[in-house]
């Protein structure tokens, strides 16, 4: 888990294709229930597909 996300899959940035592997599976995530977003990591050059864990309640 980074900063309150958990990363679902990595895609490099590099890629033919750019962001639209990642794209891709982030909307199959949505389809099933899963609220999927894509976000650069500039200090791996990659794509990556997370979802934001909800903040815990404080008792």
């Amino acid at each position: 888990m980074i900063n309150g996300r958990v990363v679902l899959q990595r895609f490099p940035a590099g890629g033919p294709r750019g962001s639209w592997p990642a794209e891709e599976f982030a909307n199959r995530c949505r389809l099933e229930g899963r609220p999927a977003e894509v976000v650069m990591d500039l200090a791996t050059d990659a794509f990556l597909v997370i979802v934001r864990e909800a903040a815990q309640p404080v008792a």
